[in-house]
C-alpha cells in the first residue's frame, strides 16, 4: 500500500518526479530493518546526476540540431543565387561575366554561413 519507505517509493516513480519532489519524512512508521539517512542521500544524488546528465545530453542534441538548420538555409540561399543568375542571364546575356562574378560572391557568402552553422553544431556536440 502507501506505507512504503521513501527509499523504496522512489524506485517506482519516474526519475523526473523523484528529482522534482521533496523527500518525504514520515514519522511514526516503522520500516523493515534500519535505514540510514546516508543511503537516501546517496540515492537522491545518483538520480539527480543521472537526470542532469540526460538533460545535458538532450540539450546538446537539440542545440546541434538547431544549429544544423542553418545548413538548410545555406542550401536555399545557394539555390536562390544561381536561380537569380539564370534569370538575369536570360534577361540580359551581355552581362554574363559580371552576373557570374556576383553569383560566385553570393555562393561563397552563403556557403560560408552554412559552414559556420555546421562548425557550431560540431562544437556543441564534441567540445561541450
Amino acid at each position: 500500500g502507501s506505507e512504503c519507505l521513501p527509499l523504496y517509493c522512489t524506485i517506482y516513480l519516474p526519475i523526473s518526479a523523484t528529482v522534482l519532489s521533496r523527500p518525504e519524512v514520515r514519522t511514526g512508521e516503522v520500516g523493515i530493518g534500519t535505514q540510514s539517512p546516508f543511503s537516501q542521500i546517496a540515492l537522491r544524488e545518483f538520480q539527480t546526476s543521472a537526470v542532469s546528465r540526460d538533460i545535458d545530453t538532450a540539450a546538446k542534441f537539440i542545440g546541434a540540431g538547431a544549429a544544423t538548420v542553418g545548413v538548410a538555409g545555406s542550401g536555399a540561399g545557394i539555390g536562390t543565387v544561381f536561380g537569380s543568375l539564370i534569370i538575369g542571364y536570360a534577361r540580359n546575356p551581355s552581362l554574363k561575366q559580371q552576373l557570374f562574378s556576383y553569383a560566385i560572391l553570393g555562393f561563397a557568402l552563403s556557403e560560408a554561413m552554412g559552414l559556420f552553422c555546421l562548425m557550431v553544431a560540431f562544437l556543441i556536440l564534441f567540445a561541450m
